[in-house]
This record gives structure tokens, C-alpha cells and sequence, in this order.
């Protein structure tokens, strides 16, 4: 099918980062004819989720730096005389300076793989296959409703799972392989707090430990497929601009979501949880009353402080550290709210924008839990994929592993007119968007491009140890040198499907100034001590232990202005890949300004019809109705789900 697609296209997407997956979503559903592809063999470029096998497949693919799919030999000949060619990039050059260490022991035996994904030396990245790249960034299976799994309210307010919705994307052209998460369960039941053998296969030979702690690299590789890595860390604030999209376009139920369960900060060498609710600061034993009376005020003033100008107007010309240190706060409650409630830097913001942040951080509490924010259950990488199944409920086309060789410009009108494929195919398309690490070096040439320095790591229990092991952490390092930037760390545990039971996934993030390694290895150092054989046996051991780390540069194309491409066609749209910030709201915002001006007017991903409004032309079409009715069986839940999403709004307001 992908060699012999049809003729010509409303709309033809070059990526599948979310951006562009909401675009493309957001044109389907206004009724634009859309074509989405990409290069790749998953879905969402760098915003994308892999298992451990498929991670390593995939720093195969750019340390080898080489195509992914072979370019049509002479689409050179097919650019008429009144026409000229725009080529695009055939390599990725986006991830830079990758470093990968394994700390645990590697006693690697013969029969240690993750169904066939690996061969034997699994320590080496070079040494791994690719068949499975795309492990866990297909199209997922479950069809779920936004719902976070901690959130007593909105769990009993969810229904119970129907097998016809789980059914229902089965008649659209896109397939998934999350069999490695649910075999006949369509989803992880919303109040569990506990991993079960029924969501996710557990591998069998898990006796052999000799330590409760001791987690070895065999058993990375044999329960790889367990792992969901982010290649970009981020997560959703509760009244964000992504969580209203996903409500508003009932696309939120192809997802689900669980609570952030704390919020830490570094202090004196030591983690600290931060309170955040009311409940939290009067229940607070590091606060004491007076403190605790101090940030209660504090808090209520940032709240309303629009409301109060004259309290803050004599201020707005220095940074909101400095402003905290004139409202009677100790700078105990100094540092919680610079850094884990507004998170932002010594020098980092003024005062308008340190309340501004802290106002929004408040405003998010209590909506589905206790702090503000919430992440995807199997990764960031579920969040295109949930865009790109509307597309193609609403009939737009995907090709993965399907390059683009050129864009075809027309002389005369300076527009784009057509892309030519790696079939030599010319599809022609009104309007064309382009993810940014498909342009080539030409176009690119005047760009001054950002990076974010990233880390992955794998350990052995949490940074702050509790009674639970199921904690979501989130924990801002100040930036200690001149020059360097505060250092963004997520800490994940098996619960959200990220990770191995008895594991955390520990995701780092920073702007960076040097290499990932140079940025984030001081902060890795502080807060884990690497796995060595001599300290099994010690169980005094402070610091979490470190048993396997990736370090890897990625590029930062969000403060890009479209000025700075060279010779872009009017009706050729660049998106950029993910920024550094902790949200998703850049993503949001771009994707809507570009669909205003290729659909101006017309709204911005609606919510689906309801079935029983939409009528068929004729009693004649009933025999295509198997085709034709994924749509309306897709949206059948539209208003019982848009309604559990609101419902807890309401005791916040």
C-alpha cells in the first residue's frame, strides 16, 4: 500500500513528534484529507518510548548514523523544468555525545533475551539488532478515558471497561504491539497501586536472585520489555494546556494517567519532600508552626496577588529570589518555593514571573491529586500516538518507515506544490509540514540551535525511601556554577509501566552548557552511588544505587523563528522537536498557530460527533457499514468520558 498511495493530499505531515501528530489530528478532524509520515520505524521522532532492547536498537541506529530506508535513485529527473527541489536530510542529527555505562553485575547466560530482541553481548549497544526499535512506540492497544490511577474521585466515576471499546481501532489502519503490557485486560485498573502479572509479562525465572536488592543486567534484558524510556522527560500539569486539549478532543481516552505523588528538593546534601496542599504544610514535621503560618500567607498572597498590585509593583524590576527574601519567608521556605513550586533559578525569572509560575502551580493542585502534575502510564510516547489514532479514526493515512526525498517547488508561485517519496512517487498537497530534523543542512545553515542535556538511569530504590515503593517523584538540583542551570530530575517506579518491579526509572534534564555527561554527572553523583559487587552485602547503604546510565545530548529547535530556514515555501510549516521545559504547552501552542493558518476559522480539535447525530445519506449505504462505522463506535463513550474528566473540577472550585 505505501508504494501505491493516492495522487494528491489536503495536508502531508513529515514526523510523528507531537506537534505534528496534533496537527494532523486537529486537520483529519476538520475534515482535511491527510497524509502522515515518517522515516522512522515508530512513531514520535524524539518525543518517542522505547523498551530497554529497543533503546539500544535505537542508539544503534544513530551511532551508526546511516539511513534508515534506501532513497529512490533518480527522483533528481522526475523536478520539471518550471519546477525545483527542496531535498530533505537523510540522517538525524539531532542526538549528539552518547555515553552509556552498566553499573549492575553482568552475568549474562545463554539463554538471557528478550524474545529474540537481543543477541548474547547485550552489554555492548553496538552488538544489538534492530527488529526492535519500535517495541514500545507503536499505536497502543488500550482505549482508555484521561483518568489518573491515584485519584480516588475519578476512579469511581470511571466505568468499567466494555471489550467493544477495545475493539473499536481494530478497523482503523494503524496497528500497535502493546501485547507486551495487556494481554486481555484493555488497561491497568485505576486503583491499583501495584504491578500484576496479568498487565505486564513478568519474566518467569526471577528466583535466581540471590538478594531481594540486588537487580543484575540479565534481568534488565530478560524483563526489557517491561521498560518504557522516554527520550524527552516531561510532565502534565493538571490544568495545562495539553490536559485541556486532551479532555476538549476526547482523545484523552485512548490514555491514562497517574498522579505525581510528590514533589522533593535537594538541600544541604539531602532530599526533602516539599509540602504542597494545605493539608501537607500543617502536617509538615521539617515546618515549624511559624513557618507553616508564613507560607500559608505567602501562598494565599500569590494566589491573588493580581489583585493586589501595590504589593509587588515596587519589585518588578528584580529577580522573584530576591523579591522572596523581602516577604518574611526563612530561607528554608525560600528555597522550597523558588525551586520546587515556581522551579526556577536564582537568576532564572523576575518577580512577575516567579508568582506568575507559583500562582499556576497552585492552581493545579487538587484537581487530580495532591501536587499538579500527572504522567502517561507507559511514557511520554503514549501522547502522539493518542493524536495520531484520531487522525486515522477521522481517515488520515500513515506510512512509517517512509521517507521523503524532496519537496517539489513551482517557480512561477514560490509554493510547494508536491513531495516525491522514496518510491519516486510525486504526491501532491496544499499544505506541508515538516518536522525540523527533516531539513537538511542547506535549509538550516543561519540556525542557532539550543541543547538539552539528557540522563536515563536505572536504579535500585528511590532518592527519599518511605513506606511505599510506589512513588512519583519530582526533584529540582539548583544550579551550583555560573553558567550552568538547575537540573531537572523525575523519578519513576514500576507502577506507571516504565520500569521492572523492584526498579526506577530516574530521568534527568537540563539545558545544557557542556556535554549531558558534563552537565548531569555532578547531580548524578550526589544523589547515587554506582552498583559495585563489594557493597551488596552492605544495606546501609545511603544513596540508591546506580546499575545503568545513558547520558546523550538532544537538539532544542523550539525558539527557532521560521526566518531563520532558508528559502521555505509560504505553504511549508517547520515544527521543532521537544523544548527543555517541564509542561508541554509550547508544543500546544504551536500546534494550534499552525492549524489557524492552514484552517483559519475553523475550530481547533473539536470533540467527536455524537453517533446518534450523524445520518447517512441513504438507506444504500448500509452494506459498507463494517467500513464505515469505526467512527461512530470509536466516539461511543463521548459523553460519559468528557464528564468524568470535569467532574473533578468541581470540589476545586
Amino acid at each position: 500500500m505505501a508504494d501505491n498511495l493516492p495522487s494528491e493530499f489536503d495536508v502531508i505531515v513529515i514526523g510523528t513528534g507531537l506537534p505534528e501528530s496534533i496537527i494532523a489530528a486537529a486537520c483529519s478532524r476538520s475534515g482535511q484529507r491527510v497524509l502522515h509520515v515518517d522515516s522512522r520505524s515508530y512513531y514520535g521522532g524524539n518525543w518517542a518510548s522505547f523498551s530497554f532492547s529497543g533503546l539500544l536498537s535505537w542508539l544503534k541506529e544513530h551511532q551508526e548514523n546511516t539511513d534508515i530506508v534506501n532513497e529512490c535513485p533518480a527522483w533528481q529527473e522526475k523536478i520539471l523544468e518550471n519546477e525545483e527541489a527542496i531535498a530533505l536530510s537523510r540522517t538525524d542529527k539531532t542526538i549528539q555525545h552518547v555515553e552509556v555505562f552498566c553499573y549492575a553485575s553482568q552475568d549474562l547466560h545463554e539463554d538471557v533475551e528478550e524474545a529474540g530482541a537481543l543477541q548474547k553481548n547485550h552489554a555492548s549497544v553496538t552488538s544489538v539488532n534492530c527488529t526492535e526499535a519500535a517495541d514500545s512506540a507503536c499505536l497502543p492497544i488500550e482505549d482508555e478515558s484521561l483518568r489518573t490511577t491515584s485519584c480516588e474521585i475519578l476512579a469511581e466515576q470511571t466505568p468499567s471497561s466494555d471489550p467493544e471499546r477495545a475493539l473499536e481501532v481494530n478497523d482503523v489502519q494503524v496497528t500497535g504491539e502493546k501485547e507486551n503490557h495487556c494481554d486481555d485486560n484493555t488497561c491497568v485498573p485505576s486503583t491499583a497501586e501495584k504491578e500484576t502479572s496479568e498487565n505486564v509479562p513478568v519474566a518467569e525465572d526471577t528466583a535466581e536472585q540471590p538478594k531481594k536488592n540486588r537487580i543484575t543486567y540479565s534481568q534488565i534484558i530478560k524483563e526489557g520489555r517491561r521498560f518504557n524510556i522516554d527520550l524527552v522527560s516531561k510532565l502534565l500539569y493538571s490544568r495545562g494546556l495539553l490536559i485541556d486539549l486532551l479532555i476538549k478532543s476526547n482523545v484523552s481516552r485512548y490514555a491514562e494517567f497517574k498522579n505525581i505523588t510528590r514533589i522533593l528538593a535537594f538541600r544541604e546534601g539531602r532530599v526533602k519532600q516539599v509540602p504542597c496542599s494545605r493539608a501537607d504544610v500543617f502536617n509538615s514535621k521539617q515546618l515549624t508552626m511559624v513557618e507553616k503560618r508564613m507560607l500559608m500567607k505567602f501562598l494565599t498572597f500569590c494566589m491573588e496577588y493580581e489583585e493586589h498590585p501595590d504589593e509587588y509593583k515596587a519589585y518588578e524590576e528584580i529577580k522573584f529570589s530576591e523579591y522572596l527574601k523581602t516577604q518574611k519567608l526563612t530561607p528554608n521556605l525560600q528555597y522550597f518555593v523558588l525551586h520546587s513550586m515556581a522551579m526556577t533559578s536564582e537568576t532564572g525569572s523576575s518577580t512577575i514571573d516567579g508568582l506568575k509560575a507559583t500562582k499556576n502551580f497552585l492552581q493545579c493542585l487538587g484537581r487530580y491529586g495532591n501536587t499538579p502534575f500527572l504522567f502517561p502510564l507507559y511514557g511520554q510516547g503514549e501522547l502522539p500516538q493518542c493524536f495520531c489514532r484520531m487522525c486515522a479514526v477521522f481517515g488520515g493515512i500513515y506510512c512509517l518507515r517512509h521517507s521523503v526525498q524532496c519537496l517539489v517547488v513551482d517557480k512561477e508561485s514560490g509554493k510547494c506544490k508536491a513531495i516525491i517519496d522514496q518510491y519516486g512517487q510525486r504526491i501532491i498537497s496544499k499544505h506541508f509540514l515538516v518536522e525540523d530534523s527533516y531539513l537538511s543542512e542547506n535549509t538550516c545553515s543561519h540556525v542557532q540551535y539550543r541543547q538539552i542535556s539528557r540522563a536515563v538511569l536505572i536504579t535500585d530504590r528511590s532518592v527519599l525511601k518511605t513506606d511505599s515503593d510506589q512513588q512519583i517523584s519530582i526533584l529540582t538540583v539548583p544550579a551550583e556554577e555560573p553558567g550552568t542551570f538547575a537540573v531537572r530530575v523525575i523519578e519513576l517506579c514500576s507502577s506507571t509501566m516504565t520500569c521492572m518491579k523492584g526498579s526506577y526509572l530516574v530521568h534527568l534534564t537540563c539545558t545544557s552548557s557542556k556535554t549531558a555527561r558534563e552537565d548531569l554527572e555532578p547531580v548524578v553523583q550526589k544523589l547515587f552511588t554506582p552498583y559495585t559487587e563489594t557493597e551488596i552485602e552492605n544495606e546501609e547503604i545511603e544513596k540508591p544505587r546506580l546499575l545503568w546510565g545513558l547520558y546523550f545530548n538532544m537538539r532544542d529547535s523550539s525558539d527557532v523563528s521560521r526566518n531563520s530556514y532558508n528559502d521555505l515555501p509560504s505553504n511549508v510549516y517547520v515544527c521543532s522537536g521537544p523544548d527543555c521545559a517541564l509542561g508541554n504547552d509550547n508544543a500546544v501552542k504551536q500546534a494550534e498557530a499552525l492549524f489557524q493558518q492552514i484552517c483559519p476559522n475553523e475550530d481547533f480539535c473539536p470533540p467527536p460527533p455524537n453517533p446518534e447525530d450523524i445520518i447517512l445519506d441513504g438507506d444504500n449505504l448500509q452494506p459498507e457499514a463494517s467500513e464505515s462505522s469505526a467512527l461512530p463506535e470509536a466516539n461511543s463513550e463521548t459523553p460519559k468520558e468528557s464528564s468524568n474528566l470535569k467532574n473533578p473540577e468541581e470540589p476545586s472550585k
